[in-house]
């Protein structure tokens, strides 16, 4: 691993991961997957915890299903955390603490996008819940001809989109099979969050505990077309507004406008 590969470098595109990256949602799958195991009489144990995050979602629920002794229901569990999800995320919408300001100084130099193991509106929903959906041109998803994380199919797909080579791109992620289809893909890659496992940090570029290390942090605000913009706004005089954020439809839950940041 090394800094070179990230500070001396300005990406042509950046593509975040959702959840636990920009959303500090998680610990909602994590609730939500005990919540249903445990109405299916079973219990999460650490083993289960590991391996389901960063699974894609029918995956995780087929796992649940083996782990409730009712192999067959996997499309059933499936469902149920679904619907848990988007619950608890109404209920309680929480950007990853330095997101909102890590995207808005990439968003400056470099189109963005999303990749996410998640269905497509659960992003866009969660991203829209903290304000930030209208930062990224694309959200892409698994479906037909684009496999799920740890497959490379998500981020080659979004690098695409955004009209540029992989091998110039930047990755966000914060799980193991992210960084795994990220890394997979010819991605520069950032990965995020205190304690990484070895096989993490083996695939990562550059490594933080949190989006809002200071060094990340001044690297972002002074790439090359962040600073030509930020000085024609200060030359024409022009405020900085912050985005609106929207009001989100109920989606298994009570509507919320607005979003609070992590403690």
């Amino acid at each position: 691993m090394t800094t070179q590969r990230i500070f001396d470098w300005t990406p042509q595109a950046v593509v975040f991961d959702c959840d636990g990256t920009l959303v500090d949602s998680e610990r909602h799958w994590q609730q939500a997957r005990d919540i249903v195991l445990r109405e299916n009489g079973a219990a999460p144990d650490p083993e289960f915890t590991e391996r389901s995050k960063g699974l894609h979602y029918t995956e995780c629920g087929a796992l649940m299903a083996r782990l409730a002794g009712r192999p067959d229901a996997g499309e059933e569990m499936t469902r149920h955390l679904l619907a848990t999800f988007r619950a608890l995320v109404a209920q309680c919408p929480v950007a990853v603490r330095g997101a909102p300001g890590l995207v808005t100084s990439l968003s400056r130099s470099a189109p963005l996008a999303v990749a996410s193991n998640c269905p497509a509106d659960v992003v866009e929903f969660s991203l829209q819940s903290v304000g930030l959906r209208q930062r990224f041109r694309h959200i892409v998803v698994p479906g037909p001809g684009v496999r799920p994380k740890p497959s490379p199919d998500t981020y080659a797909e979004a690098v695409r989109r955004l009209g540029a080579e992989c091998r110039n791109a930047l990755a966000v992620e914060d799980s193991l099979n992210g960084l795994k289809a990220a890394a997979g893909a010819g991605l520069r890659v950032i990965g995020v969050g205190r304690n990484p496992r070895p096989e993490a940090l083996a695939l990562a570029d550059l490594w933080v505990d949190t989006l809002e290390d200071p060094d990340l942090v001044a690297w972002a605000k002074s790439r090359p077309a962040a600073r030509r913009q930020e000085a024609r706004r200060q030359e024409a005089g022009a405020p900085h507004t912050a985005p609106v954020r929207p009001k989100i439809p109920q989606q298994g839950g009570r509507a919320q406008s607005g979003a609070r940041t992590a403690p």
